[in-house]
């Protein structure tokens, strides 16, 4: 399971799964040291806390996929920087997103083809939990960013 989760961010690790009926859950954290200030650009090893942030995934072996992250939040020691704390970001999945970008590519390329209900049908089946609000807002973000 470590070689999956590693295949989003070679710095997370699991630290526990658990597989029931027709999903699966990981709880995972990351390794990394320090992290970049997104503001200033400032590396910190000063960890202020932590919360779980929740998000979906492709589905592995048609099981739905939720991923339980133990986001961490970093003080900011960069005197010249309005902001005194941040939170970890990764590449994967956009800032405060629910889906990660792969899963969101995939509710696009289903959705392009199809109505929102149709679309949100299909995927709701084996991909995620979603509904025809969520396929419409990814059509829309990318319509305003192409």
């Amino acid at each position: 399971m470590e070689e999956l989760i590693k295949e989003l961010d070679k710095n997370l690790k699991v630290d526990n799964y658990s597989v029931e009926g027709k999903s699966i859950m990981f709880e995972v954290s990351s390794t990394r040291e320090t992290a970049a200030c997104p503001f200033c650009g400032k590396e910190s090893p000063y960890v202020h806390s932590k919360y779980t942030r929740s998000f979906q995934d492709l589905p592995i072996q048609n099981k739905k996929v939720t991923i339980n992250l133990a986001n961490r939040k970093f003080l900011c020691k960069n005197p010249v920087c309005i902001h005194t704390t941040f939170a970890e970001r990764f590449d994967f999945i956009k800032h405060k997103a629910k889906k990660t970008n792969r899963l969101e590519e995939e509710i696009y390329n289903i959705a392009v083809n199809v109505s929102s209900l149709t679309a949100a049908g299909i995927l709701n089946k084996h991909t995620a939990d979603i509904g025809k609000s969520t396929v419409f807002n990814v059509l829309k973000k990318r319509a305003f960013c192409e």
